[in-house]
């Protein structure tokens, strides 16, 4: 555990995101691909914050297989720097493809620049999400933290040690699978990532989340975002409370 907090004493802010904000709600726009949007992770932190009685209102621009290139250049239908241009943002959470800074780490690196000065001629702020290594290749795990690191470090950027937490809890528990297939998250999986992220931002504990979070649809409807057991919900929530302080 000793080490996941090592690694980030340099890049992650050791107070929550949002202590200083006032504005609320707090608007949040999140760029990926199926690594975010699966099992309604940005809507997951809405709910989760809200259980903590912080207001974040989540929006994604996400495009299946897509890279912060492909966002850019608005391939694949995707509509990222429109919506960043056009709205008014609190931040904007970004994700490559899940090999990008291994297989391209200059075009990672490249177009993350891009989309932080983007960001910033917005008044919003980027925070990248560090994403995990696949299943049957965790060795990933230590080339895709050091680009987003370097990356955090060279234009003082923020991020969300995602992959990192995600690698730590593959070592300590193995009989939680946090994923769906060889790569994509678990709705455990997605759970954790929502944990991650809302700790971060709030810097609250996570003890009385619950295991089983919803929204209220236009028509007064409850509909559930993902459902995680009690004994993983426990375990993933004090976790995550060690490992970001």
């Amino acid at each position: 555990m000793n080490r996941v907090l090592l690694i980030f004493t340099f890049c992650i802010l050791l107070n929550p995101i949002l202590a200083q904000q006032q504005k609320t709600p707090i608007k949040i726009l999140f760029v990926g691909n199926s690594f975010t949007f699966f099992w309604n992770m940005p809507q997951l932190v809405s709910a989760m914050a809200e259980s903590q009685g912080v207001s974040i209102n989540s929006y994604q621009s996400t495009v299946s297989g897509s890279s912060l290139e492909q966002h850019w250049k608005g391939e694949k239908g995707s509509l990222t720097r429109k919506k960043i241009d056009e709205n008014n943002w609190d931040y904007v959470v970004l994700s490559d493809h899940s090999l990008k800074t291994i297989d391209a780490p200059e075009k990672f690196r490249e177009y993350g620049k891009k989309f932080i000065d983007l960001v910033r001629s917005k008044g919003a702020e980027p925070i990248f999400m560090i994403t995990w290594s696949y299943k049957d290749n965790p060795s990933m795990q230590k080339i895709i933290s050091k680009e987003y690191i370097k990356l955090a470090n060279d234009f003082n950027v923020k991020v969300f040690p995602v992959g990192p937490i995600w690698d730590a809890i593959r070592k300590d528990n193995s009989n939680i699978d946090l994923y769906f297939d060889n790569k994509h998250p678990s709705s455990a999986g997605s759970y954790l990532i929502a944990l991650i992220i809302t700790k971060s931002l709030t810097g609250k504990s996570l003890k009385d989340i619950p295991k089983r979070l919803f929204k209220i649809d236009e028509k007064g409807e409850k509909f559930y975002l993902s459902f995680v057991s009690s004994s993983n919900s426990k375990y993933l929530k004090e976790f995550v409370d060690k490992s970001i302080k």
